[in-house]
């Protein structure tokens, strides 16, 4: 069954310039460079419900199914030739099950023509690489493109900016007796972290150090906190 089409509203993503960059924070917890055409993923966690349940846990079904739904309804909303996975693509062994290789490879049949680049990852290095019929580029870090380095691990690279994933960070808004925990993009002078995309991966949270910065992603909006 086709999953239904989402329509993204561009207004609510924020623009800015990263390493004389364009470059767009996208609500759903991505990132998009527009010069290159390339949307950049950090940490979607293929898998990872499935490992749960194999351990006995009784946790949601369908998150593969919704992770590939949210790259369809980016890929309609903005101009992409490439996707940069920035690493833990795959979560554990659990994620080769035939009915998630399956439907990884149903979504790679309606995108053919689109590059796809994994950057890998701790978690990846324990599942072992994706299936090689999704043809997919599968790099260690860093990856570079200048004026970027993609990595998994935010460690800095000498001459290039950095975007990473890895630390899943999120954000604690309190307002009076109220509080929310949102996913978020943590910009620094050399480098920006980006939220786990996965429908099911959690999240750590993170205080700005001097100089950085912090957007979190609430609701279909994404928005810099004072």
């Amino acid at each position: 069954m086709k999953e239904p089409a989402v329509a993204l509203n561009p207004e609510l993503n924020l623009e800015l310039i990263l390493a004389g960059e364009r470059v767009l924070l996208l609500a759903q917890r991505a990132l998009y460079w527009p010069r290159e055409r390339m949307l950049v993923v950090a940490d979607i966690h293929f898998g990872k419900a499935a490992s749960f349940r194999a351990l006995g846990v009784p946790v949601p079904r369908g998150t593969t199914s919704e992770n590939l739904a949210s790259l369809d309804a980016l890929l309609a909303a903005h101009a992409v030739a490439h996707i940069v996975f920035l690493g833990d693509f795959l979560h554990a062994k659990a994620a080769h099950a035939s009915a998630t290789v399956a439907a990884m490879l149903r979504w790679r049949g309606r995108h053919p023509g689109l590059r796809l680049t994994l950057v890998r990852g701790n978690h990846d290095a324990h599942a072992g690489d994706p299936s090689a019929l999704l043809g997919m580029a599968i790099v260690d870090e860093p990856y570079l493109r200048a004026p970027f380095a993609f990595r998994h691990h935010p460690d800095l690279t000498a001459d290039f900016y950095v975007l990473a994933g890895h630390v899943h960070p999120v954000y604690h808004l309190i307002s009076g007796r109220d509080a929310l925990r949102l996913p978020c993009f943590l910009l620094g002078p050399e480098r920006a972290v980006l939220p786990s995309f996965g429908a099911f991966t959690g999240g750590h949270a993170v205080r700005p150090a001097p100089g950085e910065r912090v957007c979190v992603c609430a609701g279909e909006a994404v928005f810099q906190i004072p």
